[in-house]
C-alpha cells in the first residue's frame, strides 16, 4: 500500500511515469522500508497503464459495491425484542472531583491564588 501511495504522490507532484528508484526514495525518506519484490510487482502491474484511468475504474467499481452488504444477522431481532426497562435511561449523579479536599496541585479544595 505504501508503494502505491508513494507512486500516486509522485504522479500528483508532476511525474508522469515515476521510476522504481523514485518510489523507493519516497518510501525510505518517510522512514519506511521497501520490499524490492513488491516494488517490481507493482511496476509490472502498472506497465503500459495510465494511473488516472486505473483510479477512475477503481472508483466506479467501489460505487457499485456501496450498500451491497447486509446488516448483521442478530441486530434487527434484538432491537425488536428489547424490553422497555432496557430502553429507560439510567440517571447518574455527578460527582465533584474536588470533594476529597484536594485539587490537582495538592491544595485544599480548589480556588486560592493561581
Amino acid at each position: 500500500m505504501k508503494l502505491i501511495a508513494a507512486y500516486a504522490l509522485l504522479v500528483l507532484g508532476g511525474k508522469e511515469a515515476p521510476t522504481s528508484a523514485e518510489v523507493s526514495a519516497v518510501v525510505t525518506s518517510a522512514g519506511g522500508e521497501v520490499d524490492e519484490a513488491s516494488l517490481a510487482a507493482l511496476f509490472t502491474d502498472l506497465e503500459g497503464k495510465d494511473i488516472h484511468e486505473l483510479l477512475a475504474k477503481g472508483e466506479e467499481d467501489l460505487k457499485s459495491c456501496v450498500g451491497a452488504a447486509a446488516p448483521a444477522g442478530g441486530a434487527a431481532p434484538a432491537a425488536e425484542g428489547a424490553p422497555a426497562a432496557a430502553a429507560k435511561k439510567v440517571e447518574e449523579e455527578e460527582v465533584d472531583a474536588l470533594d476529597g479536599g484536594m485539587d490537582m496541585f495538592g491544595g485544599g479544595g480548589g480556588g486560592g491564588d493561581y
